[in-house]
């Protein structure tokens, strides 16, 4: 099919080997999980590869040539990312296990920092009920522990966030925004500049969640003007074990680390230590090495094909998947109908068929999508429903993928009468 602004796919396939299974008696993988966890290039898979082959050390401390050649890389994957995200400063890219670490780690400083950042009684933590579960439950942690108060904004009926109340739910007590870029389980794209102006106006500093955008869409930590933004590698084509915080760097020299051990430190008495100057003051203990190459890997794939090609390929795609789904009788769109200002995830219910029983007759076909509540089960109940069915887009997925599921679905209605 021939659709605007697609990217020639048929040549990007051929460099993500596992696109060419084929399951259950014939059935051609039809991968369409992607907002769980992308499939890998070969690209990475052989930088990964050729580390543990070749260069298998631990970094920094050692002075002999595997270890030098170890540490460049590690060291290089962080300059790759700083310049993906276009931050002022490699030193303000910390590597993590995965974005639920980072947001976890940004909550525990908060908890532990001294004025003017302490999170405690006096103050106010704010949220969305379209959070991501890791960016929820960090907070609540927070608010149990500090007495801090948490709210949140609300979600409209067409899958947005609602801000009608923004300047009270954002106050002066207000200490720290974090929310989501793009919803995992809704595809909203949300209004990054309207929060973050409110944000700054009260002094309050700004967390965005960015798991769902840094795959799809060209993220510049600077012209987010947020404080701190999160990802992970294992979405957008690099290994699992491997996420990203990203943190202004005057925010990073003030605030206490998050785990102590080996690397974070400068000096260690029996009686007190000294920190590393960031990012090594978060990064306790022997990192993910291995996994950082290949994120870095990862990032030159990417960058190679071009991020603003691959999110307008995934809106063409999106807007063709959107056309689709409408035309099935039964079908409901949980979040955003149309592909503007909206991300490659689309949940929907089908009729009364549970979502699990949709997901396990699909995954009979060879299409490979994903059933529950999504680590989001705030908007579930804000919908009334018990779960959802969601497809997730890439850059090596096609019409021909959006067809079949379309065809799936219609089989699956007449599976179940």
């Amino acid at each position: 099919m021939n659709l605007p602004g697609l990217l020639d796919t048929e040549a990007i396939r051929k460099d993500f080997p596992v696109l060419d299974r084929v399951l259950h008696e014939g059935k051609k993988l039809v991968y369409l999980d992607n907002a769980a966890t992308s499939q890998k290039p070969r690209q990475v898979l052989d930088a990964l590869q050729q580390y543990y082959e070749l260069h298998n050390a631990n970094v920094h401390r050692g002075i002999h040539v595997l270890a030098e050649e170890a540490t460049a890389l590690y060291e290089g994957a962080r300059d790759k990312v700083a310049a993906f995200v276009n931050a002022p400063s490699r030193d303000e890219v910390i590597f993590t296990k995965n974005a639920s670490e980072s947001l976890n780690l940004v909550a525990n400083m908060l908890g532990w920092a001294d004025e003017p950042y302490r999170v405690d009684e006096r103050t106010e933590i704010v949220i969305t009920e379209m959070e991501h579960h890791s960016n929820i439950v960090p907070w609540q942690l927070l608010s149990q522990r500090t007495g801090a108060k948490l709210k949140w904004f609300g979600i409209t009926d067409d899958g947005r966030l609602d801000l009608s109340r923004i300047d009270e739910i954002i106050t002066e007590k207000t200490k720290i925004v974090s929310f989501v870029l793009v919803s995992n389980i809704l595809g909203t794209h949300n209004p990054v500049e309207t929060i973050v102006r409110r944000a700054q106006d009260v002094g309050a500093l700004v967390l965005i969640d960015a798991s769902q955008a840094a795959p799809h869409m060209a993220l510049d930590v600077q012209a987010l003007q947020a404080d701190f933004v999160a990802f992970t590698g294992h979405k957008m084509c690099g290994p699992t074990g491997i996420g990203v915080l990203w943190g202004r760097q005057e925010l990073l020299e003030d605030l206490p680390p998050f785990l102590g051990g080996g690397e974070m430190i400068e000096t260690v008495s029996m009686h007190s230590s000294t920190y590393a100057p960031a990012p090594h003051k978060f990064e306790a203990g022997t990192p993910p090495i291995a996994q950082a190459v290949g994120m870095g890997a990862a990032v030159d794939y990417l960058s190679g094909i071009g991020m603003d090609r691959i999110a307008a390929h995934e809106q063409t795609l999106t807007e063709y998947a959107l056309h689709r789904l409408r035309d099935i009788p039964g079908l409901r769109i949980v979040g955003p109908e149309t592909a503007e200002d909206r991300g490659a995830a689309i949940s929907f219910t089908l009729g009364d068929i549970h979502p699990h029983d949709v997901g396990q007759v699909l995954d009979e076909q060879g299409i490979a999508v994903r059933v529950g509540h999504h680590c989001a089960r705030p908007v579930c109940l804000r919908f009334g429903i018990p779960a959802t069915t969601r497809a997730s887009f890439y850059l090596y997925s096609t019409p021909a993928e959006v067809d079949a599921l379309a065809d799936g679905l219609e089989y699956v209605r007449n599976f179940f009468g």
